[in-house]
């Protein structure tokens, strides 16, 4: 057990070289900014091209959009796009043509700044799942990642709360909190759950210990983001903003959490996060952030108190 958990922290203390390598853009202060293109295809034609266009092949008219315009012009329109879209048999309108410049570097620096710390590795994941990370032990060894579709679904403003929110992370250590919960329960099923009662292992009691451990660690985690959130609101001043974007990013979840039961289920899942409408109404009731003395315990209150009147 010693050894796998020794194992486990350097994989913790290293978390941000892992993420970094297995990101598709690394960005910098000399490779600040990534390109949004979004092309709105009719149902006939998107099908049509689908049949004959290969993955890499719509891979390559990226690259040929990019080398022959974005990295010439710094813009596109459909004039220039037409030169590379009629090559393939797409005929550019204007209408369904949008596009956008992002610089990431200055959007992460900014929150950054906010917290008094170095800016951490930044990677972006070509993805349009939205959606934002970070990981490693401590800010100073840290890295952010974020995708594409965060990007593309969410405001600059929006962007830098969603960021706030993983620097909140970084700020309370809480990938090491997590390394050391988990370690401390993985010693004590083998060091003194397991010599006491050994006929638990392998037995569905030992099932029904696990699954209850896991709930009360995944509950405590959720101590945790919700402080990640209080920590955003503080910083970046503007808990509403943050609020908004939670509300696009999980939009479907939302549907399904006007259920009550579904809103139990939510708080009891194996997911660190507290259900959105929670986070949601948390923030938009939180109207001076700043006059905040402890957040994290001002965050297990708030997550007790979600929990109960959900039950």
């Amino acid at each position: 057990p010693i050894v796998l958990i020794s194992v486990q922290f350097v994989f913790v203390f290293y978390s941000a070289n892992f993420i970094a390598r297995t990101a598709d853009w690394h960005i910098t202060k000399a490779n600040p900014s990534i390109h949004l293109l979004k092309y709105n295809l009719p149902i006939k034609e998107h099908d049509d091209l689908k049949q004959t266009l290969t993955q890499d092949q719509v891979l390559a008219i990226k690259k040929q959009v990019y080398d022959e315009i974005l990295a010439k012009r710094g813009e596109i329109n459909c004039d220039a796009a037409q030169k590379v879209f009629g090559k393939h048999g797409i005929t550019c309108q204007p209408e369904n043509l949008s596009a956008k410049k992002v610089n990431v570097y200055e959007l992460v620096k900014k929150v950054a700044d906010k917290f008094g710390f170095p800016v951490p590795k930044i990677v972006v994941s070509n993805t349009m799942v939205p959606n934002a990370a970070a990981a490693g032990p401590t800010p100073n060894r840290g890295v952010v990642l974020i995708t594409t579709g965060l990007l593309v679904q969410l405001e600059e403003e929006e962007v830098i709360s969603v960021l706030g929110h993983e620097f909140g992370h970084l700020k309370g250590r809480d990938p090491l909190l997590l390394y050391g919960l988990t370690s401390a329960e993985f010693l004590f099923r083998f060091y003194v759950l397991f010599p006491l009662f050994p006929f638990i292992f392998g037995s569905f009691l030992f099932f029904i210990y696990f699954w209850a451990v896991m709930v009360v660690i995944f509950f405590i985690a959720k101590f945790f983001e919700a402080r990640a959130d209080l920590t955003s609101a503080i910083k970046m001043g503007k808990p509403e903003v943050l609020a908004g974007a939670l509300e696009k990013i999980g939009f479907q979840r939302l549907l399904y959490e006007r259920a009550p039961s579904f809103r139990v289920q939510e708080w009891l899942g194996l997911d660190p996060h507290p259900p959105i409408y929670f986070r949601v109404n948390r923030l938009e009731k939180l109207k001076a952030p700043e006059k905040v003395k402890h957040p994290l315990i001002q965050s297990i209150k708030d997550v007790l108190s979600g929990f109960r009147d959900a039950i």
